[in-house]
This record gives C-alpha cells, structure tokens and sequence, in this order.
C-alpha cells in the first residue's frame, strides 16, 4: 500500500503509532486517516445502534463517518487529527 502515502520528496521524519495496540509507522503530517488506509484499514467505527460500519468518506470533517479514540478519548475525526509520535489510537475490531 506504498502508494497511498504522501509523496516520498515531502516523506520525512517518521514516527510510530499505535492502531489497536500494533505497532505501525507513519509520517509527521499525515493525518489520522491517512495512516489508517496506508495501513489496510477500511473500517473505523460501527455506527450507534445501526448494524453498519463506517469509514473514511468526505475527508473534511462533515460526514463522522471516520469517528476512532485517539489517545484515550473517544468520537475524534481521523480526517482531522494529524498523527503524532506515540499516538494511541483505537478503531473498530474487526
């Protein structure tokens, strides 16, 4: 999934977070999304009391669809949040 990152010219400094407790490398400036589909994750979140799971949609914070705990705290946008070293976060298991 090489090709779904940034640019390897802009890719610099990479860092490591935590999806679900496995460890994954990722790059300063890549947001939470980002990382998770480079990484093969598809689905974030399964939707409240509806039977449908979620994903990465509109990519600028309107839909909710890519709601993952980030660090401890609950219902953060993936599209929102860009990824820092260390970071904790929790999606859906599938």
């Amino acid at each position: 999934m090489e090709n779904l990152r940034i640019n390897k010219e802009l890719r610099k400094n990479a860092i490591t977070i935590f999806i679900n407790g496995r460890k994954t490398e990722a790059y300063k400036g890549e947001m939470v999304h980002a990382a998770l589909v480079a990484a093969g994750y598809k689905i974030f979140h399964k939707a409240r009391g509806e039977n449908e799971f979620r994903g990465y949609f509109c990519g600028m914070g309107i839909c909710y669809d890519c709601l993952v705990s980030i660090n401890g705290k609950a219902n953060q946008r993936a599209c929102m949040n860009e990824v820092e070293d260390q970071m904790e976060i929790v999606i859906y298991e599938q």
